[in-house]
């Protein structure tokens, strides 16, 4: 025999948090709307955002109070499977195939082994070693910098260039 709920349900604890967020938040937004405080906008804010977040503890309350019969739930936790007919059929087929390539990762070191496989390396699979390219640079020499004026270097300015001055 099952036992009837009475009241608040299972989840009690969820349903008293969102009660309390939802009468926390209408006194911080009712203080802001008619409380004399430089800060007033502030407390409306707070008040709803409180108000909002009491959101959370309703949902959680109501989907912790929806009751489905065991039959319905027969299918999605595997209580009672039914392996009649052409679905007990597929379902024997599809639980031997995963099984199976479960149990072949495992024998081969695969990815439930614990062990950590690495890709093989370029000397063990024979092929040349590449090394990384370095180019090197060649000082310029009409190459003109603000760091060169700044010093007092003055650069010689070529009459193409066009000058600038701060202001």
């Amino acid at each position: 025999m099952e036992t009837r709920l009475r009241g608040l349900g299972r989840c009690s604890c969820a349903f008293w948090l969102a009660v309390s967020f939802d009468v926390l938040g209408l006194l911080v937004l009712m203080l802001g709307v008619f409380g004399d405080f430089f800060f007033y906008d502030f407390l409306i804010y707070a008040g709803a955002i409180v108000i909002f977040l009491s959101l959370i503890w309703w949902v959680f309350w109501y989907t912790g109070n929806i009751e489905v019969p065991a039959t319905e739930l027969e299918d999605d936790v595997g209580l009672l499977k039914r392996d009649r007919g052409l679905a007990g059929a597929v379902r024997r087929l599809s639980s031997r195939l995963s099984n199976g390539i479960r149990n072949s990762f495992r024998r081969n070191g695969g990815v439930n082994s614990g062990r950590r496989s690495e890709a093989p390396r370029a000397q063990d699979r024979g092929e040349p070693l590449q090394l990384p390219v370095t180019l090197p640079m060649a000082p310029c020499a009409d190459v003109h910098t603000v760091s060169a004026s700044v010093d007092g270097d003055a650069a010689p300015v070529s009459s193409t260039s066009t000058q600038t001055s701060a202001i």
